[in-house]
């Protein structure tokens, strides 16, 4: 066989999509149907705020983001999840879950339920360890987080903006006529 004869393979290469992740284009809330507000913080919990899991050598934000990195990619084709906020001070974390369907009132709470407590606690409980956060009674109920919903309705964006402008400017700046950088935390 000749040596040279795959020499040009460079031309050739094709890098594939991820196709379940949504690709180059990542997250469209636009191809989604229900969007839903979740708050989680942990059942039983032995902290007191996020900060304390480094006595357990658990790095939160680390544990979240693997875990919904890796159920986006196995679910992403019927849900998406984004975390919106995680304090260190506080003992609770925020996501944003979205549906491809339109979810009916009376299933809302059974879906999300089965979400949380079938898809989200395993990962977490054996997956990341934070079967250490929680007391006895957590781990007798094999029971992780306590969460709770609210449905995420977009307003009508489009009465605010003009031509991609505001309006009305002066709603924006505070009544004392400064304007302040606000700490992210």
């Amino acid at each position: 066989m000749n040596e040279n004869f795959f020499a040009d393979y460079k031309k050739f290469i094709v890098v594939p999509e991820d196709v379940k992740h949504g690709g180059k284009d990542g997250f469209d809330p636009k191809s989604f149907a229900a969007h839903y507000i979740l708050t989680l913080s942990l059942f039983d919990s032995r902290l007191s705020t996020w900060r304390d899991a480094s006595k357990f050598d658990i790095d939160v934000e680390k544990c979240i983001k693997t875990v919904l990195n890796d159920f986006n990619q196995k679910q992403g084709d019927r849900y998406n999840l984004q975390l919106l906020e995680l304090d260190k001070f506080k003992n609770y974390f925020i996501l944003a879950l979205s549906f491809k369907t339109k979810l009916e009132p009376e299933e809302e709470n059974t879906r999300i339920s089965f979400i949380v407590n079938n898809l989200l606690m395993n990962p977490f409980y054996v997956g990341q360890g934070w079967f250490a956060l929680i007391g006895d009674k957590g781990r007798v109920e094999r029971q992780l987080f306590s969460w709770s919903i609210r449905e995420y309705k977009l307003e009508n964006q489009d009465e605010t903006k003009r031509d991609g402008k505001y309006e009305n400017i002066s709603e924006f700046i505070p009544k004392t006529g400064q304007i302040a950088l606000v700490k992210r935390i």
